[in-house]
């Protein structure tokens, strides 16, 4: 399978598409509309890395897999799950300021500056000794084993961006001149545990991203197609709503970005104003996690972006900056992991907390050579 050859910083592997041989790197979203193909990534915080691809592959659903696990050697019976990073995973909010934030956006929903956010926290450790290790390569061979995800890729481009996301949630998909976008909000272990909140969450951010995309559809074409749907994944399950809608004649990517981004599923409701609280409480920067992370075609005019949850990145020795309360600073070289929870008037401070360890605790036990699948 082409692509799975290819040196480390030069491939993109996406669900039905794998790219590989770097043209260029830039920043800069109109490109996206000329007849090439990019692998995409958006920050949280807005930063551009859009990789122009030369050789493209479409294909059936992760027809790459068989060809990395040969590659990585993961099907001879010593293979052992590959350790990416090593020592304790850091948090840039500990378990006693998340909930002082969970309490503090209360505080704001009771005063009607928000109706909902949603705070998330990073966490990060150094990286391993060794090259092997060191590949998130083998990392996502697990995730493809132990998490299987609808929008699982690998986005390796040198020196740019380095990320393995198992994301469940689709941002925006899209086909000529239909637009697609799938929220998630509502998480629990068992459908049965779902609270009458989860379903609010849903409902909210399912109207903001409507009018999200009403800002680039043309009127009457916006429609909820499913609304609160169970979507199950190992550990836990989500309620997911699909909006579709009709782009008008003659709106570029740009447009697009700036009617929808960043993803109301991981900022909250106002928008505008979810930003700023998230501004005020969280002490990192999210980077990839929270972002957009996928591929845009403008030749055939399609594109597939995930929301960059469940995704684990490697920062290519680029500072980080953050604020002076963060628990530790970035070490050039680690892996980094996010999780959140969305915030509501009826959330509970520790209950959101736990949360955020259930989104996490299967993935970071992956990272860490656990939940093996492969060694069962």
């Amino acid at each position: 399978m082409g692509g799975i050859e290819q040196a480390r910083g030069e491939r993109a592997l996406f669900r039905t598409v794998s790219a590989w041989g770097v043209e260029s790197v830039h920043d800069d979203l109109a490109a996206l509309d000329e007849p090439a193909f990019h692998a995409l990534v958006v920050t949280f915080e807005g930063r551009v890395t859009a990789a122009r691809l030369r050789h493209v592959v479409h294909h059936e659903d992760r027809a790459w897999a068989g060809a990395l696990e040969a590659r990585l050697g993961s099907d001879e019976p010593d293979h052992q799950a590959s350790t990416v990073a090593q020592g304790a995973w850091r948090t840039s909010l500990d378990r006693g300021a998340y909930e002082r934030g969970v309490a503090a956006i209360r505080d704001d929903i009771a005063r009607g500056r928000v109706y909902q956010v949603n705070l998330c926290r990073v966490l990060e450790r150094d990286g391993a000794d060794g090259a092997e290790r060191d590949d998130l390569d083998h990392l996502f061979a697990d995730l493809l084993v132990d998490n299987p995800a609808p929008y699982a890729c690998r986005v390796d481009v040198e020196g740019h961006v380095d990320i393995a996301s198992a994301s469940p949630e689709l941002f925006l998909a899209r086909e000529g001149s239909a637009l697609t976008s799938a929220p998630i909000k509502g998480t629990a272990s068992t459908l049965e545990r779902m609270l009458a909140k989860d379903a609010t969450e849903n409902i909210m951010i399912t109207d903001l991203v409507r009018n999200d995309l009403q800002r680039v559809c043309g009127p009457g074409t916006v429609s909820v197609d499913g609304l609160l749907e169970a979507q199950h994944h190992p550990g836990l399950v989500h309620l997911v709503s699909t909006v579709r809608g009709q782009m008008r004649d003659g709106v570029r990517w740009p447009e697009v970005f700036d009617a929808t981004f960043p993803p109301g599923s991981v900022s909250g409701a106002p928008k505008s104003s979810a930003l700023d609280v998230i501004a005020e409480l969280e002490t990192a920067p999210r980077g990839p996690y929270c972002g957009a992370i996928g591929w845009v075609d403008g030749t055939t005019g399609q594109a597939e972006l995930a929301v960059g949850i469940r995704t684990f990145w490697r920062e290519n020795g680029r500072e980080i900056h953050r604020n002076e309360s963060a628990s530790g600073p970035i070490v050039s070289g680690g892996v980094s992991f996010g999780a959140g929870a969305g915030i509501t008037w009826d959330s509970d401070p520790g209950t959101e907390w736990h949360e955020t360890e259930l989104k996490a605790r299967r993935l970071l036990g992956i990272a860490d050579g656990r939940h093996t699948g492969r060694n069962a």
